[in-house]
């Protein structure tokens, strides 16, 4: 396929980018629009933030509109991706991207805190996923991409919340890939780790302690945009053969653990 034909497909297809609004979310919502991708940029609470990102894409070229929603409440996950088939008559991408990445020794999480932690990333995920089913099933170049992180593959102290709903999103994106394979779609995994992003300062994962304890073997912090560039191949029309897997983004960092 040459890439004026890649070109013209990439720029009817849609994608929805849950936890958009900032870092890595952000980056991935700038580099599919890039690529030509109409945005339906996902927040749940921060609506100065996501439509930030929704002006930036407009005022580049590209499409995108606001979605404010938890990904946590299926009504407003239906809701959403009603508005987005209302929107644009389709959805072609989904990444499920939003997270929580508190840090707390055990015995400081609150049953609170566990719940709403696996509620992001897993509810979030399931739900998303599920809701678009329907439309992706119309698509010729469907892909789900779910956000990981390295800590579920290597553990880390004083995260067991987030560790246990990234390393479920994992078991995620197998099982789903062998759901959705009849229908076409394919279903990744992006692993970052060691990359730089903005903090909340206030916050006890303002400095994670694995940062401390673990180095990539190319001697550098990643950035958000190498995250969105790994992301946008497995959205696009190269990667159709590729389901099912797990795609590290950590400068050589999981060799080292």
């Amino acid at each position: 396929m040459n890439h004026e034909v890649v070109a013209e497909v990439l720029q009817q297809r849609v994608a929805l980018v849950t936890g958009a609004g900032r870092n890595i979310g952000r980056e991935i919502a700038l580099a599919l629009a890039a690529d030509g991708i109409a945005i339906a940029v996902n927040v749940r609470s921060s609506a100065a933030e996501g439509q930030a990102v929704v002006d930036e894409i407009i005022s580049k070229g590209g499409k995108a509109f606001l979605c404010m929603a938890d990904v946590t409440n299926h009504d407003a996950v239906t809701q959403m991706i009603a508005a987005i088939a209302k929107q644009w008559g389709r959805l072609d991408v989904v990444v499920n991207n939003a997270a929580i990445r508190n840090e707390a020794k055990i015995d400081d999480i609150t049953v609170g805190d566990w719940h709403q932690t696996l509620a992001v990333v897993l509810d979030g995920a399931f739900f998303c996923t599920q809701a678009a089913v329907a439309l992706l099933r119309k698509s010729d170049s469907a892909a789900v991409i779910n956000i990981g992180g390295l800590t579920a593959h290597t553990g880390a102290a004083n995260r067991v919340h987030v560790v246990t709903a990234k390393a479920g999103l994992v078991g995620m994106t197998r099982a789903l890939a062998h759901d959705l394979s009849p229908d076409g779609i394919t279903v990744n995994c992006i692993s970052p780790g060691m990359i730089e992003t903005v903090r909340n300062s206030t916050s006890s994962s303002a400095t994670p302690n694995h940062h401390a304890k673990h180095s990539p073997l190319l001697g550098r912090r990643g950035t958000a945009l190498e995250v969105a560039e790994s992301v946008a191949f497995l959205a696009g029309l190269k990667a159709r053969f590729v389901t099912g897997q797990v795609l590290h983004v950590n400068g050589g960092t999981y060799l080292g653990c």
